[in-house]
């Protein structure tokens, strides 16, 4: 196996993938439960999962070693739900699985979680609330980067709507 390159601008080495998934959510909406059903099924088949299990402190950046979590994982599913774009966090850590996807295909899943794809796509609705708010998020250019990549992943076939419960739609086209 060829290592891939860094995605972080601070980093500067390669190393061999050390994950086969990054977990990527918003622990207030399901961290206890569809992402931690989701991470125990995947670790019952043996996949290695990276997921923040700690959350991070109000005001903090991404830890390196989450950005690490990211850079070395083989697959990303991102899981998106109602209140993921109010985390200035979870939208750090989605720019950066983009940023590795682009430097070496790291392959993104998205799950949408009770949210409408095209609503992710556009933000608008219940998920694009966050960008409606003008002091909200105040740096132009890091909101601007955040909706190309939301626009992005929103747009990355196959992903996963979950509606109603346990009413699953895998998408294809």
């Amino acid at each position: 196996m060829t290592s891939p390159a860094k995605c972080s601008k601070s980093s500067s080495s390669s190393s061999p993938w050390k994950h086969d998934v990054f977990l990527s959510f918003r622990g207030e909406d399901t961290r206890t439960g569809f992402t931690d059903h989701l991470y125990h099924a995947l670790d019952g088949k043996a996949i290695d999962v990276f997921r923040d299990t700690e959350g991070l402190v109000r005001g903090e950046a991404i830890s390196p070693a989450l950005l690490k979590g990211i850079e070395e994982s083989r697959f990303a599913i991102i899981v998106l739900s109602e209140k993921y774009a109010t985390s200035s966090w979870c939208l750090d850590e989605v720019a950066e699985i983009v940023k590795c996807h682009r430097v070496w295909g790291q392959t993104i899943i998205p799950v949408f979680y009770h949210v409408e794809p095209n609503h992710v796509r556009i933000q608008t609705g219940t998920f694009g609330e966050p960008f409606t708010h003008k002091h909200k998020y105040q740096d132009v250019n890091r909101v601007n980067r955040w909706r190309e990549v939301l626009s992005l992943v929103a747009n990355i076939h196959p992903c996963w709507e979950l509606k109603d419960g346990l009413y699953v739609i895998l998408h294809f086209d």
